[in-house]
């Protein structure tokens, strides 16, 4: 199943523009997910342009935007702290509920994770929560730095 990507903005946590791209099934959606990177990373980190495509050709929608002040987003990120990415998360889940679908999947990787772990249960259709852990292990880290040459 193909995907197509859409460009959206909507306002963040501090008024500012906050840029995302939501990834559709080029055919019916089963599901809309919601992806919060690590930080001071992307949407368009490798992992989450992975992880969108594959949920996308599996019919699972999936929204991936910036934190104020980072990426394509608007803003300072030094006018950030954890709160406003909390907030920043859950107006993305707003705009998903009132545009599209509310998400039922929220995924997070690293600082992205905390975040979704602490704002799921202020987005009540989500029935599932993933994290995507940083890595721990330097030894682990090398490895797979190697392995990906």
């Amino acid at each position: 199943m193909s995907t197509r990507g859409i460009r959206i903005t909507f306002t963040g946590s501090l008024g500012e523009k906050l840029a995302a791209r939501l990834d559709l099934p080029s055919g019916g959606t089963r599901a809309f997910a919601l992806f919060a990177h690590c930080f001071t990373c992307t949407k368009d980190i490798v992992a989450a342009r992975h992880i969108a495509a594959k949920l996308a050709s599996l019919g699972i929608a999936v929204l991936r935007f910036d934190f104020t002040g980072l990426g394509s987003s608007e803003g300072e990120f030094e006018n950030t702290n954890f709160s406003s990415n909390i907030e920043d998360l859950i107006l993305a889940a707003n705009h998903l509920r009132t545009h599209y679908r509310a998400p039922a999947i929220l995924i997070g990787h690293s600082l992205g994770g905390a975040a979704v772990l602490a704002a799921a249960h202020r987005i009540a259709e989500a029935k599932a929560v993933v994290y995507r852990g940083a890595i721990r292990c330097r030894s682990r880290a090398e490895a797979l730095r190697g392995a990906s040459r």
